[in-house]
C-alpha cells in the first residue's frame, strides 16, 4: 500500500508524493538547549525517528534528508548563561550533548542534518530584509514585525494551518497587545539585545540605512534553517501540536510573504503533529513543574522500554504517562526478546525482511499500535514453530520479527544481553544453576521447592518468566 500521512494543513490522510525525484526531505522542530529535555520532548523524536526509518525502507533508491533544527539562542538560553557567568554556547554545548546521548539511549538515528540557530543568522537578515522590501514587515521602536494582516488579506491563508480565521485568533488572545504593534496579530522578527546579552548585525534599518544589533525572533528561524538546508518546497514538517499556532502558523507566512509563494504547500507540502504526553491527563510541561525528565528515567529503566512506551499509543493521540505504561513496556519488550532468544538457543535467527503487514502498518500514518500487533503476531509464530520442533520455521519467523522490530527501532539489542543486564558470569552461572534446579524440581511436581528456589532468585533481584517453551529470566 502507498504511504499516507495526516496532513494538518488539508485535515485528511493523504498519499505522500515526494516533491523531487531524487529524494525525499522532512524537516522537524528540534529542542531548545537550556536545560534536561523530559520525556514528553522526546516523543517527537521518537516518532519522526520512526518515520526516518520508513522512508529509508520505502524509497531505497534515493537518500532521504532528515533536519532537525538546535535553537542555540533564546531568552531561558540568555537567562541561564547570566545566572552562571558564561557565554551562552557553553549552555547550549553542554545541553546539546545531553539531549543526544537521551536520544542515543532511546533508540533514535541522528538526523542527517541538525542545524543551529546562531549558525544561520545570515539567512535569517536575509529573510526578514525580504519581508521589508516587499512591504510586509515594518519597523518599530527598533523591532522588525511581520505584517500578519496584509499578509492575510484577500486570501485568508494565514490562519489555514489552525483553521482559523485571524479574526477569531485576535479575539481569542489573551496576550496584552505591544504598543509598537500595528496589529495584534502581529509577531516579532528581529529585536533588539539586552545588555550583556549576545547582539548579531541585523537587517537594515530602512529609515538610516544602518544594520539593526539584536537577535531574531522565534519563528524566523525555523524558515530560515528549513529552507537553506533543504530548499523550497520540502516535503514533510513535523512537530508537537502545540507549535501549530503560533510557530509553524508564523513559519508558513513569513516564508509564503518573503517568496511570494502562491500556495501554503510551495513552503512545506505535509505537515505532521504529534499528541501531547500527560501526567494524570494533564500536558507535561516544564512550567507546570510536572515533567519526567529523560536522563532520570534511564536510571531506572532501559532506553528502549521507554520508547516502546511512547510508541504504545498512536502518534496522533494523547498519551498519559504512568508508571503502569512503562511496567507494561518492560513486560513487552520481555515477552518479544523471550522469543529471539529461545529462537537463537534453538537453531539460531535467520536474516529476513520485515513481514508486509509491518510495512503496510505504518505505511497508514505511522499506526504503531498496529505495527506493534505484527511484533506480538510473529513473536507468536515463533512459539508456535519451537513448540511444534520446526528450528528452521522459528529461526525464520524470528528473523522477520528482528527485522520488523528495527523498523521501529526495537529488538536490536543481543536477547541475552537484554535478559542479563550486564551480568557478570559468575552470577549468570548462579542463576542458570538455580533455574536448573528449579526446572528439575517442577518435572518432580516438588512445587514447595519450585517456590523457594523462584523465591532464592527473587532475592537476588531476577525476574523469571515461565513460556511455553521454557523459562528465561532478566536482571530486575
Amino acid at each position: 500500500m502507498p504511504l499516507k500521512l495526516h496532513d494538518t494543513l488539508s485535515r485528511e490522510k493523504r498519499v505522500f508524493e515526494p516533491a523531487q525525484a531524487d529524494r525525499v526531505t522532512m524537516y522537524v522542530c528540534g529542542p531548545t538547549v537550556y536545560n534536561h529535555a523530559h520525556i514528553g520532548n522526546a516523543r517527537p523524536a521518537v516518532v519522526f525517528d520512526v518515520l526516518f526509518r520508513l522512508l529509508q525502507q520505502l524509497y531505497p533508491d534515493r537518500p532521504v534528508t532528515y533536519a532537525r533544527n538546535i535553537t542555540d539562542v533564546d531568552d531561558k538560553i540568555n537567562a541561564r548563561a547570566a545566572e552562571e557567568g558564561v557565554e551562552i554556547g557553553v549552555i547550549t554545548d553542554r545541553y546539546t550533548a545531553i539531549y543526544h546521548s537521551d536520544l542515543d539511549a532511546l533508540g533514535c538515528l541522528r538526523p542527517t542534518v541538525e542545524p543551529r540557530a546562531t549558525a544561520h543568522m545570515g539567512e535569517m537578515v536575509a529573510l526578514i530584509e525580504g519581508l521589508l522590501d516587499r512591504g510586509l514587515a515594518y519597523v518599530a521602536a527598533g523591532e522588525v514585525l511581520f505584517d500578519v494582516a496584509r499578509f492575510d488579506a484577500g486570501t485568508g491563508r494565514y490562519g489555514a494551518l489552525s483553521n482559523r480565521s485571524l479574526d477569531d485568533m485576535i479575539a481569542g488572545a489573551r496576550v496584552e497587545v505591544a504598543g509598537n504593534k500595528e496589529n495584534a496579530a502581529d509577531f516579532v522578527l528581529w529585536k533588539p539585545s539586552k545588555p550583556g546579552e549576545p547582539s548579531w548585525p541585523g537587517p537594515l534599518d530602512p529609515a538610516s540605512g544602518e544594520p539593526m544589533p539584536g537577535r531574531p525572533g522565534w519563528h524566523i528561524e525555523c524558515s530560515a534553517m528549513a529552507e537553506k538546508v533543504l530548499g523550497l518546497p520540502f516535503d514533510i514538517h513535523g512537530g508537537g501540536l502545540d507549535l501549530i499556532f503560533p510557530h509553524h502558523t508564523n513559519e508558513i507566512a513569513q516564508s509564503c510573504a518573503a517568496h511570494g509563494l502562491a500556495a501554503n504547500t510551495d513552503y512545506a507540502r505535509y505537515w505532521m503533529h504529534n499528541g501531547f504526553l500527560t501526567m494524570d491527563a494533564e500536558k507535561m510541561s516544564k512550567s507546570l513543574g510536572n515533567v519526567s525528565l529523560i536522563t532520570e528515567l534511564l536510571e531506572r529503566q532501559p532506553g528502549e522500554v521507554l520508547r516502546l512506551a511512547l510508541l504504545s499509543a498512536h502518534y496522533r493521540g494523547p498519551l498519559d504517562w504512568t508508571d503502569q505504561l512503562v511496567d507494561q513496556a518492560r513486560k513487552n519488550l520481555d515477552r518479544l526478546y523471550g522469543a529471539l532468544k529461545r529462537a537463537g538457543d534453538a537453531g539460531g535467527i535467520s536474516d529476513a525482511e520485515a513481514p508486509q503487514a509491518m510495512v503496510e502498518a505504518l505505511s497508514d500514518d505511522l499506526n504503531t499500535p498496529a505495527a506493534l500487533a505484527v511484533l506480538f503476531d510473529a513473536a507468536g509464530a515463533v512459539e508456535r514453530a519451537l513448540n511444534d520442533g520446526e528450528v528452521a520455521t522459528a529461526a525464520a519467523r524470528a528473523g522477520e520479527l528482528r527485522a520488523a522490530g528495527q523498523l521501529m527501532g526495537l529488538l536490536q539489542q543481543d536477547p541475552n544481553a537484554w535478559f542479563e543486564g550486564g551480568a557478570d558470569d559468575a552470577f549468570k552461572a548462579q542463576v542458570e544453576a538455580l533455574l536448573g534446579r528449579r526446572m528439575q524440581a517442577r518435572a518432580n511436581k516438588d512445587w514447595a521447592e519450585a517456590d523457594r528456589i523462584r523465591d532464592e532468585l527473587t532475592a537476588l533481584k531476577v525476574v523469571v518468566m515461565d513460556g511455553p517453551t521454557g523459562a528465561t529470566w532478566r536482571r530486575g
